[in-house]
């Protein structure tokens, strides 16, 4: 089968679409598909308002048309509901052609949050764009209800994986650091809520690793939390593994892959009641806790089993993920065979 993905959020991007999407890619090659993603980088481009570290592709119809119809493929998913989400939308309702779209980000909250645009505009377009979807990809059973409740239609289960391999237990020696220590790892960006955590008066240190626009800001405004930076994989996991929990400040994340990455790493997760923590950390109270008062919720998860949470990430696996997506794509064709 020939898989075309075509997003808004795609590299040199850092964030939790880009890695879903990378590793269902690694994984359908690994199975011998034909896979190729488009991304902002192939079209003419500005930088997103009020995020300028992200760049969306300007009038890329016709360039898209053109790859599309090179690649020639059995299958289309339209991960994002960008510019180039919007244009493969167009192609695929002009040519009669069926398309699965997933939803990854609360768009919505985020637009009410920077623009004050009422949560019923946007929604509104939501619906819209993925009204023409034979199936709409959520990563969560909560998340699935609540789109439910505002009129969405064929959801479908799409969950996430986490590399065990990578993020697992670790000596802790290598942070010398104030204990507890209370570890966010994200963007740096309004959106995570990450001023919530911040703000709060907390024992040991408050450790922040990630960049983004706010990162001067709360250098400057938070001078006693240690700002780390951007780390690639390996440093990442080795923070991870030092620290004494994971703090999850977002309000709107659909799952947050870094929940599996920090509890792989043996340690427990403190979170609001949300979306994605309800669904990994709610039924699970031996690996994390859950509270309205995000202090309370870091006490409540401090002293969790270390065992307990890593056997919990042991239970998500790329491979099983990239099962769900196949089985809620919808062929437009059958593959044929073609020449090599």
């Amino acid at each position: 089968m020939r898989i075309l993905i075509i997003s808004d959020a795609w590299h040199p991007q850092v964030n939790g679409v880009v890695r879903t999407l990378t590793k269902t890619v690694e994984v359908l090659k690994q199975r011998g598909l034909t896979v190729e993603v488009v991304g902002p980088s192939e079209f003419r481009r500005v930088p997103c308002p009020t995020y300028p570290e992200i760049e969306l592709a300007i009038l890329p119809y016709r360039a898209l048309v053109r790859r599309i119809e090179a690649f020639q493929p059995d299958a289309i998913h339209i991960a994002t509901e960008g510019p180039l989400g919007l244009a493969a939308r167009r192609y695929c309702q002009r040519h009669g052609l069926a398309f699965t779209t997933a939803y990854h980000t609360k768009f919505p909250e985020y637009v009410e949050e920077r623009a004050k645009l009422p949560l019923s505009w946007s929604y509104a377009f939501m619906r819209w764009f993925h009204g023409g979807s034979s199936a709409v990809m959520v990563a969560t059973k909560s998340l699935a209800e609540s789109l439910e409740a505002r009129g969405f239609r064929n959801m479908r289960t799409w969950s996430r994986g986490v590399d065990t391999e990578r993020f697992r237990p670790r000596d802790k020696s290598l942070l010398d650091l104030p204990r507890p220590i209370h570890l966010y790892a994200g963007r740096v960006v309004v959106d995570k809520n990450i001023e919530a955590f911040l703000k709060l008066d907390l024992p040991g240190t408050k450790l922040v690793v990630g960049i983004g626009p706010q990162l001067e800001e709360y250098r400057t405004k938070y001078p006693e939390a240690v700002f780390a930076g951007y780390l690639e994989n390996g440093a990442l996991a080795s923070y991870f593994a030092a620290s004494d929990v994971f703090v999850f400040p977002s309000l709107t994340d659909t799952f947050g892959l870094v929940l599996l990455e920090a509890l792989a790493s043996g340690i427990p997760v403190a979170a609001y009641p949300v979306t994605g923590p309800l669904d990994v950390i709610g039924p699970n109270p031996e690996v994390g806790c859950l509270h309205e008062d995000l202090g309370e919720a870091i006490k409540g998860a401090l002293g969790k089993s270390p065992e307990a949470c890593r056997a919990l990430a042991l239970q998500y696996s790329w491979d099983a993920c990239t099962d769900q997506f196949l089985a809620n794509l919808n062929p437009f064709r059958e593959p044929v065979a073609r020449a090599a």
